[in-house]
């Protein structure tokens, strides 16, 4: 018996239960249950015979009709399918099948309606737009045709049957090697007669046979494609023979969206308790069968999670009677609700529950499985395990860790020889880890924090007083106001749609309090900028602080906080310094924690749908027309003599943005004037923005890790890109563990901050700033915006309207671009200066190529030179022999002189300049000042201080240092090409090969450069002659860097303008001329120094064009495992429809489009190198975590104590000369062909592009002869 047998059966047990009347056709009717089994037939006769009563509609045609325009319907489609493989077959035209629009009545469902044959837009996306729901424009234009399903599904199994009939399937290896092998194989097809009496189609005698294979069949690779054997190709084999489908190829995923916000909607619904609301909102897409196909099965599984907190068997059997009325599938999150609500009611049969066991395993599932990966919350676990026990005393889920090692050879080492290896430990003991954990969790509990700005430091005087006052007044106001329109707006909302089950923002509104909605708009209000913001970024903004209060309380009600504190006071022993070394990484010793754990209490991941950058746009602006109506002050609150009126504070208005109307929000200049001379006190953050102050969490999953409540993404991406999440759950988790444990590592780093540094800076700062010291000054320092006076001075020229419009433009421009620097300081400063004396730790997660960054935005060791100058490792080790000694070579290297000089030469220059350096240390503000004359002046004055008082130590060998020294990689991009290349001139140019003193390949290029212009001035070119002595270094350098991460020659062009510019004598008239010749003669230096690159770089261009051109997004795997997908596609727009506008978005990350063509190819070479060089960073810092290490990193420039620079320095180097004595290309070549190679397509133009993919991917550039071992012996490779 099925589960749906089992689930009658309940019911039968516990009474009759009557049927809603919006259940369905399928749910009223007995004699169905019957017949499928469920309900025996003599009890159904028992049934009241008001229960079979039909109500019938005259809309509703009779069944013989029905059956006749069913079979008209079928006949036509083999006509139109014979006549398309006909007029194919003949060459005469292409025709596309997908834009024929037909409306196919589903199979098995009587009641349906032709609607006299209009094709018609679905209505629930329309009435999607009409309620404010977020809209794919390009679903309400165009709707997937019903037979064109029919069709693929039909060809799907004829190919299948065919496939096993051929004895022996065609080669694609013997095509390959004609002269015909881009044609398309032969094929019968149906024909028509011509006759026009006749409308017989002729079918063909025998089967129509398939070429190439068809979907899912094994084949095979062409023999002449070199390295692509049988055992090659295994190697990417992880589960399947086949790799698995690309992202969004699968049914109905052009609903994907619609589908995630009614999944969110539910399960809004559900939070806030509008049980009704939920119910009605599935029961009016589930009727309906153009609506039915938007549910997913995730929909059903979160209104039986609700009914199985109730208990309720009945309700859960009527679900699944619906999951299989819309042809889904359950999965393990199916049978836990199942199984809860059996463990739940007292008087569920022992039967039930064995045959809904049996229906699990039949379905492929298991008990460990389901308690392994689902998410509980609560009790659900010791309710399903109830329930299991029920049948099976015995049973007990298995807590064993299997103890796999990642896959690749290049940590092999250091996963498996552990015996002498001992982890470093945090210099903090156990009781200060444990009170450190419960800061922070109360910090994240609380979900916002309030700090002092560093601006409260200054005296306040009676002006600014006054005007906090009467900011606070209004402020107190405009609280009641928005409150008070809030539950008016909710009221209205709650009516509209109530019994009609559409769906609207009222749930939404439900989840928190109203007061804290009212909070965050204020919050926001206080962000806005001066010129104002567009409505999607505002409301964007506002949208994401709901969602982040909403799932930190969704984890708070699941009970989970408890069972995660109980993990951390034991994982806090691992990294306490009291406690015993082991050779244990923290991932692991959580995994193994947490598995001792798992059969009690709720899971720590959470399984609530993501919502989607729609969603929270629609909630914001909700939010935002409440403030825009709302939030009224008066006119005169400045000036009491004025007349006195109430005017808005936020105005809603449309701007351009390149040809583009946009709704934009601007503040009233009277709230401008009223905050900057407030000069408020108090800065409020999310309390992800500020550091942590505990241990992060390791990562021990693509789900779980970093903060201890807050939401955090381990692959960040743009909102709504999703492909990156779901081809990282699709990884095996042991390929992932080297990434997770590099980031856990990195995480692991505590910081402190420098604050007689801090001090200096924040008095500048008050002290209207300094902007050649990267200090940015206050607004009453930006310049006036003119104002335009045409009507005025009617004397004014076109040309000079026209300067005055320029410089208005100007000044608008840099008035925007000071305020946003002036807050980021503020920002950055603030945090930290609240983190003065406290020790904080920056969890990390990476990009899609796998660079790594720390989470909190605003102030971490990636921001400027401030930021970084005031950041100390807060673990002091001794400076050893040579430490001071890289102290003062480091602070040379932030000087940025003496960059061609040896290490010996640099250490000598700066024992020559000590008076300078103890003189910038004693007097930074009043002294010499030498340090302001660098490039990095602040991070060089706190080199200064920390050689000062290492010098004037009593032994400087014993001296406690917290500095950070930096050692750069020598223009890391190029260094990774020359490896790949083997090219011996190209990896001396960027010291991959061992030279005395460092080669500058800037420099290098210049003087090529130099050289081609010389001969071409001798032949009389006029722009060369102009060019003399304007070519060096400065010039050229921006553009070599960025040659590597794939700049074109309009964008070099662009860089050379831009430096030629800042140089004073050169001519301005020849700029443009001049910048067009210098990219060209840049170009050719780099492709005669780096040959072996240029041809990787082509090579993988055109790879990633042709892959991009068969409808495929690039994919591969880095050598650590980690799998990058491109996210670049075509763009569409999406519409949303509020009160106050409505508002397309542009989303170019959408996987079910297809790929952006020019992006994909243009972006491939500089992200693949990219994610060689995060491979590289990973490497590093787990063997300098092996080597008890402090370590970070900015993408390729490493950090680590003065004492271990050493030691870092030929970790760097093996591990580069590791990564690289791998074969990177030709594991690439083989990934890509095995993941492209499959479904070839039938057409001919198709099939030969295909084949020609295939071979250029199988074509691996060729190498030099450079040796990689030189790279261990040199000092320049990092320095």
């Amino acid at each position: 018996m099925s589960l749906l047998g089992a689930c009658a059966l309940a019911r039968r047990l516990s009474g009759r239960v009557p049927l809603q009347s919006r259940a369905g056709g399928a749910l009223q009717c007995p004699v169905r249950a019957a017949a499928r089994g469920d309900v025996r037939p003599e009890r159904a006769a028992e049934m009241p015979r008001t229960v079979f009563r039909r109500n019938y509609s005259p809309l509703i045609p009779k069944k013989e009709d029905d059956r006749m325009r069913v079979w008209k319907q079928h006949q036509l489609l083999d006509v139109l399918e014979a006549r398309i493989q006909q007029l194919q077959s003949d060459g005469i035209l292409d025709v596309k099948q997908a834009e024929v629009q037909l409306l196919k009545v589903p199979q098995g469902v009587e009641g349906c309606s032709a609607t006299k044959g209009v094709k018609k837009v679905p209505k629930c996306a329309a009435d999607a737009a009409k309620e404010g729901e977020a809209v794919d424009v390009a679903l309400l234009k165009t709707y997937p045709s019903r037979w064109i399903e029919k069709l693929k599904k039909e060809k799907n199994r004829m190919g299948k049957k065919v496939h096993v009939q051929q004895n022996a399937p065609q080669n694609p290896a013997t095509i390959a090697a004609e002269p015909e092998s881009l044609k398309r194989p032969s094929t019968t097809f149906k024909t028509i007669s011509k006759s026009k009496k006749s409308k017989v189609v002729k079918k063909p005698a025998h089967p129509r046979p398939v070429a190439p294979p068809s979907k899912g069949a094994q084949e095979k690779v062409p023999d002449e494609v070199p390295a692509l054997s049988v055992n090659v190709l295994k190697d990417f084999e992880l589960e399947e023979s086949t790799p698995k489908p690309p992202l969004g190829v699968g049914k109905d995923s052009r609903c994907g969206d619609t589908q995630l916000n009614l999944c969110c909607y539910l399960e809004a619904c559900v939070a806030s308790g509008n049980v009704d609301r939920a119910q009605r909102c599935l029961f009016y897409h589930h009727r309906h069968i153009l609506r039915r196909k938007l549910l997913s099965i995730s929909a059903y599984n979160t209104m039986m999670r609700l009914w199985a907190k109730k208990g309720s068997l009945s309700q859960i059997g009527r679900l699944f009677v619906m999951v299989e009325e819309a042809g889904l599938k359950s999965n393990l999150r199916t049978y836990q609700a199942a199984l809860e609500c059996m463990g739940r009611n007292q008087s569920c049969s022992p039967r039930v529950i064995a045959r809904c066991l049996q229906q699990l395993k039949k379905d492929g599932f298991s008990l460990d499985d389901l308690f392994r990966q689902c998410a509980f919350r609560q009790d659900e676990r010791e309710m399903v395990l109830k329930a299991v026990q029920t049948v099976e005393p015995g049973f007990q889920p298995s807590t064993d860790v299997a103890h796999r090692i990642c896959s690749s050879p290049l940590v092999q080492d250091f996963y498996s020889q552990r015996d002498e290896v001992r982890f470093p430990k945090l210099d903090f003991s156990l009781a200060e880890l444990q009170e450190r954990f419960g800061h922070q969790l109360r910090m994240e509990q609380a979900t916002t924090i309030t700090i002092d700005s560093v601006e409260a430091s200054k005296s306040i005087t009676d002006h600014q007083a006054k005007m906090r006052e009467l900011l606070e007044g209004v402020r107190s106001r405009w609280q009641k106001d928005l409150l008070q329109a809030l539950k008016d707006s909710k009221v209205i909302l709650a009516h509209s749609g109530k019994k009609s089950g559409k769906m609207n923002l009222y749930p939404y509104l439900c989840l928190l309090d109203d007061q804290e909605y009212v909070d965050i708009m204020l919050q926001g209000l206080s962000e806005v900028p001066p010129n104002g913001e567009t409505l999607i970024m505002f409301a964007s903004t506002l949208g994401h602080k709901v969602y982040n209060k909403y799932i930190i309380q969704q984890k708070s009600r699941s009970q989970m906080v408890g069972k995660l504190q109980n993990i951390y006071d034991r994982y806090a022993e691992l990294l306490a310094k009291h406690s015993e070394k082991c050779d244990v990484l923290p991932r692991e010793h959580w995994v193994q924690l947490e598995a001792e754990m798992m059969n009690c209490g709720p899971s720590l991941t959470s399984d609530d749908t993501l919502w989607p950058q729609s969603l929270m746009i629609l909630l914001g602006t909700h939010l935002v027309d409440l403030m825009v109506q709302e939030l009224k002050l008066f006119s005169n609150i400045l000036n009491p003599g004025e007349a006195k009126k109430l005017i808005p504070v936020l105005y809603h208005m449309y701007t351009f943005r390149s040809n583009r109307q946009v709704g934009f929000i601007k503040p009233h200049p009277i709230l401008i004037q009223l905050l900057s001379e407030a000069v408020e006190s108090k800065l409020s953050f999310e309390s992800y923005v500020i550091p942590m102050l505990c241990p992060p969490v390791p990562w021990t999953s693509p789900k779980f890790g970093a903060y201890l409540l807050s939401p955090t993404k381990l692959m960040r991406a743009e909102d709504g890109a999703v492909q990156h999440q779901l081809l990282l759950e699709r990884c095996r988790n042991e390929d992932l563990h080297a990434v997770l444990d590099s980031l856990n590592q990195l995480g692991n780093c505590a910081w402190q901050i420098n604050k007689p540094l801090l001090d200096i800076i924040i008095s500048i700062f008050n002290d209207k700033g300094n902007e050649k010291m990267k200090i940015p000054p206050p607004m009453s320092e930006a310049p006036e915006i003119p104002r335009l006076s045409f009507h005025s001075d009617p004397l004014c020229s076109s040309s000079e309207q026209a300067q005055l419009k320029r410089d208005m433009l100007k000044a608008k421009k840099k008035v925007a671009e000071m305020h946003s620097l002036r807050m980021s300081a503020l920002y950055a400063l603030s945090i930290a200066n609240h983190m003065r004396d406290k020790v904080f730790w920056f969890p990390h997660n990476m990009d899609f190529r796998g660079r790594t960054y720390p989470c909190p935005p605003y102030f971490n060791h990636l921001g400027s030179d401030v930021a970084r100058a005031i950041l100390m490792f807060a673990e002091g080790k001794p400076l050893g022999p040579h430490g001071l000694d890289w102290l003062k070579i480091h602070l040379v290297n932030l000087t940025g002189l003496k960059k061609r000089s040896s290490l010996a030469v640099r250490l000598e220059y700066a024992n020559s300049i000590m008076e300078d350096i103890l003189d910038s240390a004693d007097r930074p503000l009043t002294g010499k000042k030498w340090w302001m004359n660098v490039d990095e002046p602040w991070q060089a004055l706190a080199c200064c201080m920390e050689i000062a008082k290492a010098s004037r130590s009593p032994d400087h060998t014993r001296f406690i240092s917290h500095f950070p020294v930096h050692q750069d990689g020598s223009c890391n991009g190029l260094q990774h090409y020359a490896a790949l290349g083997r090219d011996v001139i190209g990896a001396t140019s960027v010291n991959l090969m061992p030279c005395d003193e460092p080669q500058d390949v800037y420099s290098v290029v210049a003087q090529q450069v130099e050289e081609f212009r010389a001969c071409d001035a001798e032949k009389g070119e006029k722009i060369a002659q102009v060019l003399q002595g304007f070519i060096n270094r400065k010039v050229v350098k921006q553009t070599v860097m960025t040659v590597v991460y794939g700049v074109t020659r309009y964008g070099g062009r662009l860089q050379i303008e831009k430096r030629l510019k800042e140089t004073e004598e050169f001519p301005m008239e020849y700029v443009w001329e001049a910048s067009h010749y210098l990219v060209n003669q840049v170009f050719n230096s780099l492709k005669e120094m780096f040959t072996g690159t240029r041809e990787i770089q082509d090579w993988l261009t055109e790879s990633a064009r042709l892959i991009a051109k068969s409808g495929n997004t690039v994919e591969w795997v880095t050598p650590l495992g980690l799998p990058v997908i491109q996210p670049y596609h075509r763009g569409k727009k999406v519409l949303l429809k509020s009160n106050m506008q409505s508002v397309h978005i542009q989303v170019n990350h959408d996987f079910r489009e297809r790929p952006d063509t020019m992006k994909q190819k243009n972006a491939f070479p500089p992200n693949f190198i990219h994610s060689l060089d995060s491979t590289h960073m990973m490497l590093t810092a787990l063997y300098c975590y092996r080597a008890g290490l402090t370590f970070v990193s900015v993408h390729d420039c490493f950090w680590t104590h003065a004492v271990t620079v050493d030691t870092m320095n030929r970790i760097c180097r093996e591990q580069f000369v590791a990564l690289h004595s791998q074969p990177i290309l030709q594991q690439l070549s083989r990934f890509l062909v095995w993941r492209y190679s499959t479904e070839p397509p039938s057409e001919n133009k198709k099939f030969s592009e295909h084949q020609k993919m295939l071979q250029l991917l199988s074509q691996v550039p060729h190498t030099g002869d450079f040796d990689l071992e030189r790279v261990k012996e040199s000092t320049y490779f990092f320095s």
